[in-house]
């Protein structure tokens, strides 16, 4: 049996009532790892970067096997620019290659680069026309329900590439699973953590590190989802496609 634990910190008040933003974690565990990484994601929620909080809310459910998935994890593409204009460039081009129009591209990347707070989860953009096509404002759709199916095995392999890190571990299972969901072709992402400027670009194969993609001290991040519309009809919908990114447990192999 598993057991999903989710964690979520805010300074000001929850975050329904307008707190402030300050860390986030899911975990997908067996029964007896559960009191170990309570602690591990306690202890990340009081000594984030971003502050400390005075609202933590950690949730603890259920899962039953039938309702778990596996998909494959995203390979791993390291690059190398110098600045965060090279970069953002270099995503654009990434984004491109990967059925992103000019236009799509060049709107995300501005849209980003304008958010006045964090995006709590992902904007959806129509991969042609750069139209947003979800309604959920700065909340934007929130991808749960995704953990590796070996989070031992996992680390060490990151470990032995010499990529190992939290942020790393945690995009690289939320971008496969995103990559995973039909109708979506791409994803463009920064951290909204002050001190951590890499990003990715997130294609149907590969995670496309780069590694300025904000200037450091920058507080504000997001990501945002491109989507073929023309993929979206009657028995496959918006709703059908957000659910999956919401709602469905994946566990990475």
């Amino acid at each position: 049996m598993m057991y999903s634990i989710k964690m979520r910190c805010s300074k000001g008040g929850p975050h329904e009532e307008g707190g402030k933003h300050i860390s986030g974690a899911e975990r997908i565990l067996r029964e007896d790892e559960i009191e170990e990484e309570l602690i591990n994601v306690y202890r990340r929620a009081i000594t984030h970067e971003r502050g400390k909080p005075d609202f933590i809310n950690l949730k603890i459910e259920k899962i039953d096997d039938d309702a778990i998935i596996y998909k494959k994890r995203l390979s791993i593409n390291q690059h190398h620019v110098d600045s965060k204009e090279k970069g953002l460039d270099l995503a654009k081009e990434l984004l491109m290659e990967n059925a992103v129009s000019e236009e799509s591209a060049e709107i995300a990347i501005q849209t980003l680069q304008d958010l006045k707070e964090s995006m709590h989860g992902a904007m959806l953009i129509d991969k042609d026309t750069g139209e947003r096509i979800d309604n959920k404002g700065i909340k934007g759709v929130r991808v749960t329900g995704i953990a590796s199916a070996d989070i031992e095995n996992y680390k060490e392999s990151l470990k032995n590439d010499g990529r190992e890190g939290l942020h790393l571990e945690e995009a690289l299972i939320l971008a496969s699973k995103t990559a995973s969901c039909k109708g979506i072709v791409a994803e463009l992402c920064w951290s909204d953590d002050p001190s951590y400027v890499i990003g990715y670009v997130g294609t149907k194969d590969n995670y496309e590190r780069i590694p300025i993609l904000k200037e450091e001290g920058n507080p504000i991040g997001g990501r945002v989802f491109f989507v073929d519309t023309k993929q979206l009809k009657d028995d496959y919908t918006l709703d059908d496609l957000i659910d999956y990114l919401e709602k469905q447990v994946v566990l990475i192999e």
